[in-house]
This record gives structure tokens, C-alpha cells and sequence, in this order.
């Protein structure tokens, strides 16, 4: 049974809503990559004014604040939405929660340029950046008519549980977006950002192996792992690339266009990379049942039937 109207129109809307924040995740990483941070040196107004000159590196910071002031257009726009038309609860504050992270990522922001740049806010704005990403796909998952129909159809028999897996992966990637966060601010070196990388890839590759022996027969976990496989294989190259376009163009005074991109690319795609994971993990509690579930309905369904009497 299809989702009712109204959900179906929110839920484009959600999913407009997170194309929009993925494009501002794009302008982000220009910004950082241009080394734009501090082109601006006013907050909230450019230069005091609403239209500075696009010219420089006022183009991306200045861009960026454009981009992030429409997303928060939207942010109300979802969440007032959201609470009239809704019936889950949970749902019409989880829309709440949406705008009140977009809201602490609009303060951080000029707490970035108005502090100088410091790593630890920086830093901090680029991984509130990731969890309000995250918050809008999950809205437009849960606002979806496969959501609504979807009932669980699978049980997992392995250990650790295919829903503590794929949490663990959500969290391991999150915490490697504030490495890498962390790194492009200039926080610390390299070699977190390389060690937690290949956590998440021992991860990722358990989890898609889990998916692939244990669901055969459920065709989007199958096509999950697939996924899996391909989002940190790309992600493994494009931060190699990323790597050696660094090294390469060092002894230019400014940045080469492909380090630019590479870096920039490699930046979104991490983003996709747990919106993905972040996804898989809410479609696995919606599809697998939990631990312990099965063995209460098989113990339901084994038990005999008492045969009902006709009061006097």
C-alpha cells in the first residue's frame, strides 16, 4: 500500500532537500580546497553587504554562504511540513532536530571566519555538516513508500548481528570524516586520517560479506553489498589520487586545479560513503529482524492454541 499524498510530497521534498545539502557539501569543500576560509572576513553579511564581488575566493566563501542559507530555507520549510502533516511523532522532531543542526552549523561557520579559522571549530563544522546530511537522507527514507510498506522479511543467524555491524561501520566512518576533517583544517598529520581509513575498510568489507552470505535471498542487501565494495574501492583511489595530486603540485605556489578536484571529490564522496552506510544500517532494522525476535515468534507460534469457551 502506497504512502498517502501528502507523505509522498514530503518526502520529494526531503530528498530535494538532501540533493541540496549534498550541493552544499561540494561548495564546503571548495572552500577548504581553495583555502577561501577567511576571503570573507565579516560574518554574517560579506563585506557588509548581500552582494559582494564574485571575484577570488570571495566566489567560494561567499557561494557557500548562499548555498547554506537556502538549505536552511528548506530545513524550515521540512520541518514545519513535517510537524502538520505527519503522524509519527518520533519524525516530526527528528525534522525539529534537522533544523536545529543546520542552525549550530550556520553559528559554527562564522565561528570559523570571525576566530580565524581554529582546527577544532573548523573541524567541528564540517562533521555537523555530515550528521545534518545524514539527518535529511534518513527523513527522506522514513517519509518514502517503501518505508511504509516494508516489513521485515529476513532473519540473521550470524554474530556479531548484521544490526550491531552495520552500526559499528556508521560509527567507524563518521569518526574518519572528523580525521579527515581534521587533517584538511590542519588539526593534526596524516596518519589518523590513514589509520582510520583502513578500519573502515575492514569494516566495510565484513559488513558487505555478512550482507552476501547471510540475505542471499533479499535482493537490496544484495545490492548493498555490491554497493559497499564499490563506494570504498572508489574512496580508497580517489583518496590515493587526492594524495599524490598533494605531493605532486606541492612545489607550486597555488594549488593545481587536480589537486583541487581530487581532494574535493574525495571529501563528498566520504559523505556519500556514510549516507550510505547510515541508510543501509535503518534499512537493515526495517527489513532483518532483531536479536531475539525470531525465537519469540517461533516460540508464539509453536505454542498450542487454547480453545476459547462460550461464557454463561
Amino acid at each position: 500500500m502506497s504512502a498517502p499524498l501528502p507523505n509522498r510530497n514530503v518526502h520529494r521534498f526531503a530528498v530535494f532537500t538532501a540533493a541540496c545539502t549534498f550541493l552544499l557539501l561540494i561548495a564546503g569543500a571548495l572552500v577548504t580546497s581553495n583555502d577561501a576560509g577567511l576571503a570573507v572576513p565579516d560574518w554574517p553579511l560579506s563585506y557588509g553587504s548581500l552582494t559582494p564581488p564574485m571575484v577570488g575566493g570571495i566566489f567560494y566563501e561567499h557561494g557557500h554562504r548562499m548555498v547554506a542559507t537556502f538549505v536552511g530555507l528548506l530545513s524550515i520549510g521540512l520541518a514545519i511540513w513535517l510537524w502538520r502533516v505527519e503522524r509519527r511523532p518520533w519524525l516530526r522532531w527528528l525534522g525539529l532536530s534537522a533544523l536545529g543542526v543546520v542552525i549550530g552549523q550556520g553559528i559554527l561557520g562564522g565561528m570559523t571566519v570571525l576566530f580565524f579559522l581554529p582546527p577544532a571549530v573548523s573541524s567541528a563544522h564540517a562533521a555537523l555538516a555530515q550528521i545534518f546530511f545524514c539527518t535529511v537522507v534518513s527523513i527522506a527514507l522514513f517519509t518514502s513508500s517503501w518505508w511504509e510498506r516494508t516489513r521485515p522479511s529476513a532473519t540473521d543467524f550470524g554474530s556479531p548481528r548484521i544490526h550491531s555491524l552495520a552500526a559499528a561501520v556508521v560509527a567507524a566512518t563518521f569518526v574518519q570524516l572528523i580525521l579527515g576533517a581534521a587533517f584538511r583544517h590542519k588539526g593534526f598529520g596524516i596518519i589518523p586520517h590513514l589509520a582510520g581509513a583502513a578500519v573502515v575498510t575492514v569494516l566495510v568489507f565484513a559488513l558487505a560479506r555478512a550482507l552476501r552470505r547471510r540475505f542471499a535471498g533479499v535482493p537490496i542487501l544484495q545490492s548493498a553489498s555490491r554497493m559497499l565494495h564499490v563506494l570504498i574501492g572508489t574512496q580508497l583511489l580517489l583518496g590515493g589520487a587526492a594524495w599524490w595530486s598533494r605531493v605532486y603540485a606541492a612545489p607550486f605556489p597555488q594549488p593545481i586545479p587536480v589537486m583541487v578536484s581530487l581532494t574535493v571529490i574525495h571529501t563528498v564522496m566520504g559523505a556519500l560513503v556514510l549516507a550510505s552506510t547510515v541508510l543501509l544500517t535503518l534499512a537493515c532494522h526495517r527489513i532483518v529482524l532483531r536479536s531475539g525476535a525470531h525465537e519469540q515468534a517461533v516460540e508464539r507460534s509453536s505454542q498450542p492454541s487454547r480453545p476459547r469457551h462460550a461464557s454463561l
